[in-house]
């Protein structure tokens, strides 16, 4: 592995489970990091989880099958 990749994780792992997170997050996004502590960020993924249920439960959305999913997805993944 690159000596400087190889650096970089050994710096990255000193840092706290918060701070690997918001790493990570950058890393992979171009996007400023959440706001927020751990703690709203939780409540607000919890509160959108029970917003989408409410929606599902009143008929306002439609879900898919496990098994459905997967075929729709191994077709995509196939696609040229």
């Amino acid at each position: 592995m690159n000596e400087r990749v190889t650096a970089i994780i050994e710096q990255a792992r000193k840092l706290t489970p918060d701070e690997q997170r918001e790493l990570l997050h950058r890393l992979l996004s171009d996007d400023e990091p959440p706001e927020g502590t751990p703690e709203e960020i939780e409540q607000a993924w919890v509160e959108e989880c029970e917003r989408r249920m409410a929606a599902h439960e009143r008929g306002e959305t439609t879900s898919i099958g496990h098994d459905e999913m997967m075929a729709k997805l191994r077709a995509l993944i196939r696609r040229p």
